[in-house]
């Protein structure tokens, strides 16, 4: 075993059989009939090609999403000139990430990130050989441009990891942010919007920085707002030259023809699976809202999940609530918890919980001040 894995855990949160799963950031809908359907006569046209490789530059894919990408931009108020040349898909945007992190980082490389954040990022840098160092957010995890601009300049990273809205803090930062890091550093800048679609109203995405910036790449997915995190697919964006060099990383025919085939077929029914973005965002605000009622701290979210702090005991919340048959996250962040938004069933059943347990036990939240 390599000695810089000895002491490591792996990525995993619980997976545990109860009625109400709200620790993973899942799309708490299902996929509607309508799509179910339209995957199913999709898929049933290849079987008989399976002994066939699939299509290792997944170029029907490539056009759906840009496509798809064509249309977020243009809601979002922003013109990018998008090509097929410019986007690279794996399974899960963490494939995505290990590829660039496998091209641009390894060892005697740094990859800084601004933590707490996404905990796959230092396991996928240093699964490289690449070396860690992570620069503390601010006191309320936001990000201002000054701050991250001296802290890029001053460790001159190969790569820096930005994560907009952030796991698990759901803070969203502006494009600022983005330019400044890009701006001190001569590496890569990989900006993670796994949770984009959930930001309302609809923040520019950082792929309208993409000209004339070689070095910046946008990663997102399909398992969030797309309820396809079975699925397993995840995409970048970013100039064709360095999309060209992931290919010297990516193993032969990592897509397979099922996971392009549905992945396309999701894409030509994007509106039908976006539409529950909308009641999601009502359960995040309402989860938000009574958590701040009953004396929680919560933090303005742009995701699909809430962050709340002024807990005693994390754990014992977490132990309390998976007793009554509901799974929230215990995040390693003192006094915190993280609770994605489920369906409003869901949502009702997390919040008449907080309420009971509050009721039993007034020592969970923090004395105040």
């Amino acid at each position: 075993m390599r000695s810089d894995l000895v002491g490591l855990k792996p990525y995993g949160a619980p997976h545990l059989d109860v009625p109400v799963q709200l620790n993973v950031n899942e799309n708490a809908y299902p996929i509607p009939d309508v799509v179910v359907e339209s995957m199913r006569s999709a898929v049933d046209g290849h079987f008989a090609g399976l002994n066939r490789y699939p299509d290792r530059e997944f170029e029907d894919l490539r056009g759906h999403l840009v496509s798809y990408l064509d249309g977020v931009n243009r809601r979002a108020g922003g013109a990018v000139d998008l090509s097929p040349e410019m986007i690279w898909a794996g399974n899960g945007s963490n494939e995505v990430l290990s590829h660039i992190v496998q091209a641009f980082g390894g060892p005697g490389r740094t990859v800084l990130g601004f933590t707490p954040s996404y905990s796959m990022h230092p396991l996928i840098a240093t699964g490289t050989g690449a070396s860690w160092q992570s620069s503390a957010r601010n006191d309320d995890f936001a990000l201002d441009a000054d701050a991250v601009g001296a802290e890029v300049a001053d460790v001159d990273p190969d790569i820096v990891f930005l994560c907009t809205p952030n796991n698990p803090t759901g803070t969203s930062i502006g494009l600022d942010v983005i330019e400044a890091a890009y701006d001190n550093c001569s590496g890569i800048v990989i900006v993670d919007e796994a949770y984009a679609e959930f930001s309302r109203p609809a923040r520019p995405s950082a792929m309208t920085l993409l000209a004339g910036r070689p070095r910046l790449v946008v990663s997102r997915t399909m398992s969030k707002a797309f309820a396809c995190a079975g699925l397993r697919l995840g995409y970048a964006i970013a100039a064709p030259e360095l999309i060209d060099v992931l290919r010297l990383v990516r193993l032969p025919y990592h897509l397979s023809d099922i996971t392009q085939v549905l992945a396309c077929t999701a894409l030509e029914h994007a509106d039908v699976l976006l539409d529950n973005v909308d009641r999601l965002i009502d359960s995040r605000d309402r989860i938000s809202q009574h958590l701040r009622d009953v004396g929680f701290t919560v933090f303005p979210s742009d995701s699909n999940f809430v962050l709340f702090g002024n807990i005693s005991s994390p754990q014992t919340l977490w132990q309390r609530l998976l007793d009554r048959g509901i799974l929230i996250r215990d995040i390693g962040i003192t006094h915190h918890a993280r609770v994605n938004a489920g369906t409003e069933v869901e949502t009702t059943a997390f919040l008449r919980a907080i309420d009971e347990i509050l009721g039993e036990d007034p020592g969970i939240l923090l004395p105040a001040g």
